[in-house]
């Protein structure tokens, strides 16, 4: 209440105190938002270390917020040296109980080769599952392992599908490529692409 200002006046020095009153005693949530304060600088003075620490420990509690803030800081060397196996080790774990953005950086990884062995049909696979919820990011990635066959048979209704998804979300550079990619389809092609964005609905 104290960090959004709801009920009180915003104040983020009493929310870290009270966040960390509940980290202290082990409270998964307050440990990662004490870590974000730490992470952002707000209520206390901005420390990586000390936001990796309370990252770490809500993490180990198998928060996924946690987990996929705690592999952002070892993939950018935030707080602790940059370290790409950590980073993929934590983004997976948070994959694994389904945060978009952790199976976003862990298809990236992949795609990227950092950290694990460089592996398109991996990257498909985490692309997919993020992109399935709406990531605007992967749904465009996904669209150009279709229009070049990576990973993935090359398709270019798939393709256009994901294009379509992403540059609904703003994506730009999903526009561009989507226009690229119709001069290259059938009138039927381009319409089972559009009935397949039209009926699309994320997975929650």
């Amino acid at each position: 209440m104290y960090a959004t200002g709801e009920g009180v006046p915003e104040n983020d020095a009493e929310a870290v105190k009270w966040f960390r009153l509940a980290a202290d005693q082990g409270d998964a949530s307050g440990q990662f938002s004490l870590g974000v304060m730490y992470a952002t600088g707000e209520g206390v003075p901005e420390n990586d270390a000390e936001a990796v620490k309370w990252y770490r420990l809500a993490a180990d509690q198998g928060d996924a917020s946690a987990q996929f803030n705690l592999g952002v800081m070892y993939s950018d060397g935030e707080g602790v040296p940059e370290n790409d196996a950590e980073a993929v080790k934590w983004f997976r774990l948070a994959s694994d109980q389904g945060d978009a953005s952790a199976q976003f950086n862990l298809s990236l990884m992949y795609d990227l080769g950092e950290g694990v062995p460089e592996n398109d049909a991996e990257a498909v696979k985490w692309y997919r599952l993020a992109a399935e919820q709406g990531d605007a990011d992967a749904q465009f990635n996904l669209g150009v392992k279709y229009a070049l066959g990576e990973g993935v048979p090359e398709n270019a209704v798939e393709a256009f599908k994901w294009y379509n998804l992403a540059a609904a979300q703003g994506v730009k550079r999903a526009d561009d490529n989507k226009e690229s990619i119709r001069k290259t389809m059938t009138p039927a092609q381009i319409a089972e692409a559009q009935r397949l964005s039209a009926e699309w609905k994320p997975k929650q």
